[in-house]
């Protein structure tokens, strides 16, 4: 059954264009639930059936697994049988038709635009590293892209003059995405000032290095940002995320229409993005229950 991952994950990046991070976690879930079959001493992928899938389902129930776990784990397995009848490795999809657990969608965390003001203002531009951070954190709250395209851009994935970036998303996607005066500003700043110092004469295309003039890692973004939300006091629960949904919930209450927003975050469906509009009309009850004399 190991073969058939190698050729799943082969047709994922080649023909799917999937990134990488995504094709680890199909790969991860295939494995657990390959290690299930063993258990049941099946040995072969045409042994396998509906009544395997939902037993191995309810184990991870059992497990305590979170139902959003369960239904990654059911989408990667269906796109494997897809993928197994569309190149004739077996006749029948055995996860046709299973209904995927219903998820409650959480809300996700965003800070205030005082809070955002704060966190922005935390590191110490007197050094290179101070003066990288501030770049990276402007960029993320002024153009809402994921970390991992954060650290994924190059010097020459920017057009400064003109107020904008390019990005490669989910699906290997690339989009164009505005920059506002102040990310520009500390753009300017970092490479005028601070990148050559951290390159250390190294030859580097990434825009955002460490300090050993490498591209920076995504876990090295998340300590960055850990370390000034302490700094700033901020009790909301910090995550990679957070300036990416606090973009999109300020660029909405301050009147963005959800297709502009939807387009900027780069979310191939339109109610991915329409969460963020339960944010803020959670926002419109608070401030009427607020304002309103009768309320």
């Amino acid at each position: 059954m190991e073969r058939f991952i190698e050729q799943f994950t082969h047709y994922l990046l080649v023909e799917k264009g999937l990134a990488q991070n995504t094709i680890d976690s199909y790969r991860r879930d295939l494995i657990s639930y390959f290690k299930f079959l063993k258990k049941y001493e099946i040995a072969s992928i045409e042994d396998t059936n509906r009544s395997h899938i939902i037993a191995y389902l309810l184990s991870l129930k059992n497990n305590g697994r979170a139902t959003t776990t369960i239904s990654r784990n059911l989408a990667s397995i269906r796109a494997f049988y897809q993928f197994l009848v569309r190149d004739r490795f077996i006749e029948k999809d055995p996860s046709q038709n299973l209904e995927s657990p219903k998820i409650d969608k959480r809300l996700p965390k965003v800070l205030t635009v005082e809070q955002v003001e704060i966190l922005l203002n935390m590191p110490d531009i007197n050094t290179p590293a101070g003066i990288r951070d501030r770049a990276m954190l402007e960029l993320l709250y002024a153009t809402g892209i994921r970390v991992s395209e954060l650290v994924a851009l190059n010097v020459d994935d920017l057009n400064l003059t003109m107020g904008f970036l390019k990005c490669i998303g989910k699906g290997a996607k690339e989009r164009i995405v505005p920059l506002g005066s102040m990310a520009i500003k500390s753009i300017k700043s970092y490479l005028d000032s601070a990148r050559g110092k951290l390159l250390k004469r190294t030859v580097e295309e990434a825009l955002f290095v460490n300090h050993h003039g490498k591209r920076l890692t995504r876990q090295g973004f998340w300590k960055i940002i850990k370390k000034y939300a302490k700094m700033a006091s901020i009790e909301t629960q910090i995550t990679p995320h957070t300036l990416r949904h606090s973009f999109a919930t300020h660029l909405l209450e301050n009147g963005a229409d959800l297709r502009s927003v939807q387009e900027m975050l780069g979310h191939a469906d339109i109610s991915t993005t329409q969460i963020y509009t339960h944010i803020t009309r959670s926002k419109l009850k608070e401030v009427y229950s607020k304002a309103h004399p009768r309320a």
